[in-house]
């Protein structure tokens, strides 16, 4: 199926995986609906998110994992800072390895091959009408561990330059058609722009395949609630959104300086305001990103939301942001 934007490609599989389930089954004792050898073509890949109100896309969260997964990190005090459920998943405590794609991508293997640059130079200068632009992430070696609770769902991601465009298919052995798929396609698509702005590329179609499309039991009730709201309230469905794009060139300088402020964020070592992000010498588009940041800072800590830093966000991270967490946000709608 083709689609130009994400949205509609994650409402129809969610669909088609509930609805129309070729099996039901229970892998490790997780009662689920599947669908097997799902394909996805999205014509835009920069409008990579769901807009749907009862969806409650975490845009901080996105954000956050594909900044973790560029930045080649596997701390589980990173990513758990924005999503405390991941801590389930690592079996020391302190590092994910299957989650964490960034080592796979940035340190492949005991040769710690750096699969980014790799590609980058073959396309660049050895051979762009290359068919072996491939960046493994599963490794066989995952499935050796005993009592392994992350094993990469993700295969691998792989990359064409066709007709001055960069085309990027992903591969998947499994994914969770309610959940993982909204982060996931965010990231490979974020992953898809990063890279096709190092070659100095326009961004092709993105392609996502996928062995295994499931709907697991104990999020049947919130599906039916997402389902129910695509089909009958569709004046809640926002279309006027534009999602912003990376901006061109080295956006890696950039990517460092946030993260550094990131990791000072996150640890509750500094505050930033919206002056004082204002003053940083990056674009506005990791301007933005910071601010979400900053945002998020007043809400894990449990402090009041800084109205001017959501005041200078773009109308789409509002809204976003204002969904999630509306609670925290009524009273700054307000006063808008």
């Amino acid at each position: 199926m083709q689609y130009d934007r994400f949205h509609e490609a994650y409402l129809d599989t969610l669909k088609d995986t509930y609805y129309n389930p070729q099996f039901f089954n229970a892998p490790r004792g997780n009662r689920s609906r599947e669908r097997l050898n799902v394909n996805i073509t999205v014509k835009k890949p920069v409008e990579r998110v769901c807009y749907l109100p009862s969806r409650k896309t975490n845009i901080i969260f996105n954000f956050a994992e594909a900044l973790w997964y560029l930045s080649s990190n596997n701390r589980l005090d990173f990513i758990s800072y924005y999503a405390k459920n991941m801590v389930k998943y690592s079996m020391d405590g302190k590092t994910l390895s299957g989650t964490a794609y960034g080592p796979k991508i940035f340190e492949f293997g005991n040769a710690k091959i750096n699969q980014w640059n790799q590609i980058k130079n073959l396309l660049l200068h050895k051979d762009p009408d290359s068919k072996r632009a491939f960046m493994q992430i599963f490794d066989a070696s995952e499935l050796s561990i005993e009592n392994n609770i992350d094993v990469s769902c993700t295969l691998g991601l792989q990359f064409f330059v066709r007709e001055n465009k960069l085309y990027t298919a992903s591969y998947m052995r499994a994914n969770d058609a309610f959940r993982g798929i909204i982060s996931d396609v965010f990231s490979f698509t974020f992953i898809h722009e990063m890279m096709a702005k190092d070659l100095g590329l326009e961004v092709g179609d993105f392609f996502h395949n996928v062995g295994s499309v499931h709907v697991y039991e104990p999020d049947e009730e919130r599906v039916e609630k997402v389902l129910y709201e695509s089909s009958n309230n569709t004046q809640n469905v926002k279309h006027g959104y534009t999602f912003p794009k990376l901006p061109d060139g080295n956006n890696w300088p950039f990517i460092d300086k946030v993260l550094e402020y990131e990791a000072l964020l996150r640890n509750d070592l500094m505050k930033l305001s919206i002056d004082d992000i204002q003053q940083l010498e990056v674009p506005e588009y990791w301007k933005q990103v910071l601010s979400m940041f900053s945002l998020y800072q007043n809400i894990n800590y449990n402090r009041p939301i800084d109205k001017d830093l959501y005041k200078n966000l773009f109308p789409i991270y509002q809204f976003f942001v204002a969904n999630k967490w509306p609670e925290l946000f009524n009273e700054v709608l307000q006063e808008l």
